[in-house]
């Protein structure tokens, strides 16, 4: 039996304001669909469309046209309350700025999406500070951790509700090669795991490589 894709995205289109009010068209008819346990590389040179696709993705903006499915609910045609209900509760979002927040410590940190979906679960969580070597860090906050650490920290709070699907915006993006290759490793392995779809922009052709798929944006459509 054919499996069921978890997301499908049909002739998305988005554009944005330009000069004396012409539209900039961002994307042009975008397809493509991921199943669970899928990892897809999205490239494309800066200014292509990946970052507002991811966003698209993620219910953090609306497309002109076209649908996202996630699991057969078209997102498109939610409101900003239900978006963001869905997205919380299906979706882990992985920044590169690690965006964690610094009045909470790390076990908080972690721990946080999952409360919000009202699916925290203490041992999940205390096991993904063990595989993310971050147990001896539970009790600080994230200025008293390096990027990499923080990192690693921003991979424990996505995975811990076990969303269906990861977004992951140039991940490795301010960590150095090794720190980077580190993280990666931990982040694959961890949704490989939980059968989770991972969606992941990067300019980095070497970690694209490592990825099931690779969808490349060009002037705002797939090449």
């Amino acid at each position: 039996m054919t499996q069921t894709p978890f997301l499908t995205v049909n002739d998305l289109c988005k554009s944005y304001p330009g000069e004396a009010g012409h539209p900039v068209e961002i994307l042009r008819g975008v397809s493509f669909a991921a199943s669970a346990g899928e990892t897809l590389a999205l490239t494309g040179e800066s200014g292509s469309g990946k970052s507002t696709l991811l966003h698209l993705v993620g219910g953090l903006d609306q497309p002109d046209s076209g649908t996202i499915a996630l699991q057969g609910t078209d997102i498109s045609t939610l409101n900003d309350t239900r978006r963001a209900a869905l997205r919380r509760d299906r979706i882990g979002v992985i920044f590169q700025q690690f965006n964690l927040i610094p009045s909470l410590n790390i076990r908080d940190n972690i721990a946080f999406q999952a409360r919000l979906a009202n699916r925290h679960d203490r041992e999940w969580c205390a096991t993904l500070a063990t595989r993310l070597d971050l147990t001896a860090h539970l009790g600080k906050y994230p200025e008293e951790l390096s990027g990499g650490q923080q990192q690693r920290v921003a991979v424990g709070r996505a995975l811990a509700p076990r969303p269906g699907m990861v977004l992951a915006d140039e991940p490795t993006g301010n960590l150095d090669q090794a720190t980077g290759d580190a993280v990666l490793d931990l982040m694959l392995e961890l949704v490989s795991e939980t059968n989770a779809a991972l969606l992941m922009v990067t300019h980095s052709e070497r970690l694209a490589a490592r990825m099931s798929r690779r969808l490349h944006l060009a002037a705002g459509r797939l090449a």
